[in-house]
């Protein structure tokens, strides 16, 4: 049942139908249950670390982003998820309609290059889909179900703390309840309300315990101010968890020229994870540095603490460094490969790298890799290649074309190629590929070759990718469906040609190599009448 209030979306679920007048006794969701530790959660999100916390160091040339061969958002609808089993009341006045307006200007201004999102729109997947700064708003909505049993610290003043498992189950059913779209164009941004604060695991004797906590844990537990990540639960979802920090100063700098709370949450993280999930929805698989002291950092990492140069003052006194929709912002630049450096605002470069690779088989575990069909205005100043297949290891950074890499173990591996031009402008792209076998492996086979319109086509997916386990199947048939598992069915209805993209989620990627990979594959197919 939903019912729109001054465009913000109360929802209430129950285990039973019942019908009633919302406003006036709203029904709640049966509690989210807990879901075990994953490997997911092990290695969990790209999160805001709190500030002075940030690592130093670089990337041994350019402290880039490195391709790893997963997918980007071509375009991102933004949901506000208010998880509060008291309604809005628990929030304070000016948060909710704040983040409102935040999201609202994005989406006013999308396609623009005066804000920070523009400079998140340089990079590209395989698939040849880039990060545009596409942005629409969805709205917000209320999930009044009771939080979950504690599984985590929960000393006063903090009410209730959520790990990353129940977040993710809670978040799955209330999507999934109200019908709305997984794919890799929806996002969904959990903000709860103060005193609600998260960790990313039930365990007290993990390193750091409980995994690391949110800004409002105490402060031996705390490691983050928010972060993203995707659930390792079908169906997959993109999501961010930003736990109320709008006054906390280990997240933000309390210069606020926006006039109202909400201006400390955006400037705390959520700016920060909004453009992160754009470019590496699947942390550390698309677009991540992946070699040096900041290896796994992402857009955002890069630039904690740094906001460029101040635009002007606002009428209240402080400082503003955005402009979006005539509205003042103060939060934080993302990085840019072109220019080698944190910005606040970004014109991509029309002329572009072309990243080409073949791939032959070698003797045993070996694989060779030929990029010399690669190039770049200037021609080419690096091949960035990354092999998701040993933890820890870094990616391969050489101003040669052609490489050899043996593998640990048979088996089909995501790989990644990066392209950079001399000014740092950078190309992706990347595949799936096999031991003993040339050539780049399709992901997920499809029959029958020539379908109809209204019968069934089969599609089967590998079940292990980089040598684990695949956990979630985020498929997009082309037709604006989606589906999950390793081997659904699909009845398009009507004739045409279709691009099916498939991820298949089988762990993080670049920051921790050996724990999986989330490899976007694609192919087309044509229905007939």
């Amino acid at each position: 049942m939903r019912i729109r209030l001054s465009g913000i979306v109360l929802v209430a679920c129950a285990a039973i139908a019942s019908a009633g007048p919302l406003l006036a006794a709203p029904m709640t969701a049966a509690a989210a249950t807990s879901a075990p530790t994953s490997r997911a959660s092990a290695h969990p999100a790209a999160y805001v670390p709190i500030r002075g916390a940030k690592g130093t160091g670089a990337d041994r040339v350019f402290t880039n982003m490195d391709y790893n061969g997963g997918p980007v958002m071509p375009s991102n609808t933004d949901y506000m998820v208010l998880w509060s089993p008291s309604g809005l009341s628990a929030y304070p006045a000016g948060y909710v309609s704040g983040l409102r307006t935040f999201f609202t200007d994005l989406a006013h201004d999308s396609g623009g290059h005066q804000n920070v999102d523009s400079v998140s729109a340089q990079y590209n997947d395989l698939t040849g889909a880039f990060s545009r700064y596409q942005t629409t708003f969805g709205g917000a909505l209320v999930d009044t179900a009771p939080y979950p049993p504690t599984e985590c610290p929960a000393t006063p003043p903090v009410t209730a703390c959520l790990t990353d498992p129940q977040i993710q189950t809670e978040l799955t059913r209330f999507v999934t309840s109200l019908g709305l779209k997984t794919d890799l164009s929806h996002e969904y941004f959990l903000l709860t309300p103060p005193n609600v604060e998260s960790c990313f695991s039930n365990d007290q004797n993990a390193s750091p315990p409980f995994g690391g906590c949110s800004a409002g844990e105490p402060r031996n537990l705390v490691a983050f101010c928010a972060y993203h990540q995707n659930t390792s639960l079908s169906p997959m979802l993109i999501y961010a968890n930003d736990p109320f920090d709008a006054t906390n100063p280990l997240c933000q700098d309390g210069n606020n020229p926006t006039g109202n709370i909400a201006g400390g949450e955006i400037n705390g993280g959520l700016s920060h994870e909004q453009n992160e999930s754009v470019t590496d929805p699947v942390p550390n698989d698309a677009w991540t540095n992946g070699a040096g002291a900041n290896q796994g950092q992402e857009v955002g990492d890069q630039c904690v603490g740094m906001m460029g140069t101040p635009l002007g003052t606002a009428p209240n006194g402080a400082k503003y460094n955005q402009v979006i929709n005539g509205h003042f912002y103060w939060f934080q630049e993302e990085w840019s490969n072109q220019t080698h450096s944190c910005l606040q605002r970004l014109t991509p470069t029309e002329a572009r790298p072309h990243a080409r690779f073949t791939v032959t088989a070698g003797s045993g575990l070996t694989l060779n890799f030929d990029a010399r069909g690669s190039s770049a205005p200037g021609g080419v100043a690096e091949y960035v290649w990354q092999f998701n297949d040993a933890f820890g290891a870094q990616t391969v950074e050489q101003t040669t074309p052609t490489i050899s890499h043996t593998f640990p173990s048979a088996g089909a591996y995501s790989v990644g190629l990066t392209i950079m031009g001399h000014d740092g402008t950078s190309t992706g792209n990347g595949g799936i590929v096999t031991t003993g076998q040339s050539g780049i492996t399709p992901g997920f086979t499809f029959g029958p070759k020539h379908a109809r319109a209204g019968h069934p086509v089969s599609f089967s997916a590998l079940g292990t990718v980089s040598a684990q386990p695949v956990m979630t199947y985020l498929w997009e048939f082309g037709d604006g469906t989606t589906g999950s598992g390793q081997s659904p069915t699909h009845v398009y209805s009507r004739p045409g040609r279709y691009t099916v993209k498939l991820v298949m989620f089988s762990g993080v990627g670049s920051a921790f190599p050996g724990a999986g990979a989330s490899p976007i594959s694609t192919q087309s197919l044509t229905v007939i009448g």
